[in-house]
């Protein structure tokens, strides 16, 4: 069976449609998984083990011609107006006891309009459908890895970038250009650039025209997009000698995340992967800077299912693709942050990142 119909299947067995119920799709990532189209206005309703999309008359073609490469079998529908997709919804539900919806994508003004306009009741269904795409395939993984790749060999063409004089916003350019030059659509997310005592502690810190400047720590975290799935990686560096201190912090950041790869395996909760990296920070006596979560799933959505943190209660499984990212911060002191993406296997885990953890500034050589 083909990808495109596995996936429909997977959607009609989580949401559990019978003959007289229907599940809207609002999110736009859920409705590129299930159909491959990847423009910026639809809704997708599944009924009677089909799928119809309601979209507008810039994206009708775009939207065929996309369903068609995903081998997808879908109905496109114009709708011209929203009003037009809701009476479409209401037209394609006739019959329907209950209409299930993903409340925490749908407005709440088109809800209480779709509720004016259906004589089916609304249910939420996002309790069922958050986990619809979080185990990749085969075709997700290597599009992932395709990401990886690029950002490792950006990074790898640009860290000779970091020395006294040259901009965060100069090495941010720098990274974006090489990633599109290598074939990425564009970067995963607002690529940080962190320097210095202050910036480099910020963990989600916007790239200005600071300097760098000798005896700095930088942060660089970056990701490429590939056909819309992300990677996510973050190396740290430290321009000129290193301090003692400085030594000391990125040891542990590292070992903590050595530490968070190996307990990445399949039947693990989540929540250990973060205790065993703040285990290790706190065994240092630094655990007190770690002041974000562990990691998140990487896909189609930047930060998406499963969420590793000391509350988190997500059993990890094959297929699963997660970051592991601690980090340690100090305020007049800096920072660092060492990040994989890995992809749950069988009997453990795959690292998807090849760039070395050297915070010397060498010329990186990527692992093979």
């Amino acid at each position: 069976m083909h990808s495109s119909l596995m996936r429909a299947q997977k959607l009609f067995e989580i949401v559990d449609l019978g003959p007289s119920e229907t599940c809207l799709l609002t999110d736009l990532s859920d409705i590129r998984w299930l159909t491959g189209f990847s423009g910026s206005h639809a809704w997708l309703v599944a009924h009677h083990q089909e799928l119809f999309l309601l979209t507008d008359g810039r994206y009708v073609e775009q939207a065929r011609a996309e369903i068609e490469a995903h081998c997808a079998v879908v109905e496109v529908i114009e709708c011209r107006t929203l009003a037009a997709m809701q009476k479409a919804t209401e037209t394609l539900t006739q019959g329907s006891a209950t209409v299930q919806f993903q409340d925490s994508q749908l407005t709440y003004q088109n809800f209480l309009a779709l509720q004016a306009e259906l004589s089916s009741t609304l249910i939420p269904c996002d309790s069922s459908i958050k986990f619809l795409r979080r185990q990749k395939d085969d075709i997700e993984i290597q599009l992932i890895e395709s990401a990886c790749l690029i950002a490792d060999h950006a990074l790898q063409q640009c860290v000779h970038l970091l020395s006294k004089g040259v901009t965060e916003n100069d090495v941010r350019d720098e990274l974006e250009y090489a990633m599109r030059r290598l074939g990425a659509d564009g970067p995963s997310y607002d690529t940080i650039v962190a320097s210095g005592p202050t910036n480099s502690a910020r963990p989600h810190h916007h790239p200005t025209g600071a300097k760098i400047e000798n005896g700095h720590t930088v942060i660089i975290d970056v990701g490429a997009l590939v056909a819309g799935y992300h990677s996510d990686m973050t190396r740290s560096f430290v321009v000129g000698p290193m301090s003692s201190e400085q030594a000391e912090w990125y040891e542990a950041v590292r070992a903590a995340q050595q530490a968070g790869v190996e307990a990445c395996r399949p039947g693990v909760q989540v929540s250990e992967i973060d205790t065993a990296c703040r285990r290790v920070l706190s065994q240092a006596g630094l655990e007190q800077y770690f002041t974000h979560g562990t990691g998140h799933g990487v896909g189609l959505v930047i930060h998406e299912e499963p969420f590793i943190n000391s509350s988190g209660q997500a059993i990890l499984q094959p297929g699963d693709v997660v970051t592991v990212e601690p980090g340690l911060y100090r305020g007049g002191f800096g920072g660092f942050r060492v990040e994989d993406l890995v992809v749950i296997t069988e009997h453990g885990c795959r690292i998807l990142n090849t760039s070395p953890k050297d915070p010397t500034c060498p010329p990186l050589q990527l692992t093979t």
